[in-house]
């Protein structure tokens, strides 16, 4: 991670802090008014009309509890994807691929002046927030004109770009090539050469589509916070309901007593 996404990390990790806390305290407060109602009879009817009336659990009750729960988990599992891309990007464990979320147009189209791109026939861009798959790198001398690999500039930025120029060992470089990249949508060249040692990856030509966006959507602060209602959702509302059915039980009991007591009577 570079430095700017630590700070955007740590950023939303407080703001999240805070927001939690914010919600825990009005939820309180909104339960301590609504408890407040129903000691004073104020839910009375309510609560007698609810009593006598069975409760049934209806087909849409079932569809919209499953629907809810899907949603849940589907978004949670997008978040832990997010973070599993986020953290192991270009990163291998063994010979299995890496993902990488392409985060610029530079290689969505060909180019017209890029003539290399016709000759040879290369036809394997891919667009702004597509997912493409990378495979570690092959060794040094092994790379080749026209390879798409990911490699990190100087201010930690990771870059997908096409291999089209390499400067063999000379006597201003010894022992190490120089690759020139240039993404296939651009007219130009990257401004410094890149070495061998700066490359994380190459591209295995496999992609996905689109997901991307939603991938990138939840690595930002609005995505932390969406999961953070959500989770925030699924642990507070059983517990609210529990305490208010909880209460009006109380309340209920209460107003049964003294007809309990007359028939005793």
């Amino acid at each position: 991670m570079t430095a700017y996404e630590i700070y955007t990390f740590v950023l939303c990790l407080v703001v999240i802090v805070a927001l939690t806390a914010l919600f825990i305290f009005f939820l309180t407060y909104l339960l301590r008014f609504y408890f407040k109602l129903v000691r004073n009879g104020v839910e009375d009817t309510e609560i007698l009309n609810e009593s006598r009336v069975a409760k049934k659990i209806t087909p849409l009750d079932v569809i919209n509890n499953v629907v809810s729960w899907v949603l849940c988990m589907g978004l949670l599992v997008a978040f832990a994807l997010s973070l599993f891309i986020q953290s192991t990007e270009a990163e291998f464990v063994g010979n299995l691929p890496s993902l990488c979320v392409v985060k610029s147009a530079s290689m969505s189209y060909r180019e017209e002046k890029n003539e290399y791109l016709f000759a040879n026939d290369l036809q394997d861009q891919f667009d702004t927030f597509d997912i493409i798959f990378l495979s570690p790198l092959p060794d040094e001398y092994e790379l080749k004109l026209y390879d798409i690999v990911v490699y990190e500039a100087k201010d930690g930025t990771r870059i997908v770009h096409r291999i089209v120029g390499i400067e063999e060992p000379n006597a201003e470089h010894p022992g190490c090539r120089y690759f020139r990249l240039q993404g296939d949508a651009v007219q130009v060249s990257d401004k410094y050469p890149v070495l061998y040692t700066q490359m994380r990856g190459i591209y295995s030509g496999e992609r996905i589509r689109f997901v991307g966006s939603f991938v990138m959507f939840m690595q930002s602060p609005a995505g932390y916070i969406c999961i953070l209602l959500v989770l925030l959702a699924i642990v507070s509302t059983p517990i609210v309901e529990k305490r208010i059915e909880k209460e009006k039980q109380k309340r209920l009991a209460a107003m049964e007593a003294p007809s309990k007591e007359a028939d005793h009577a």
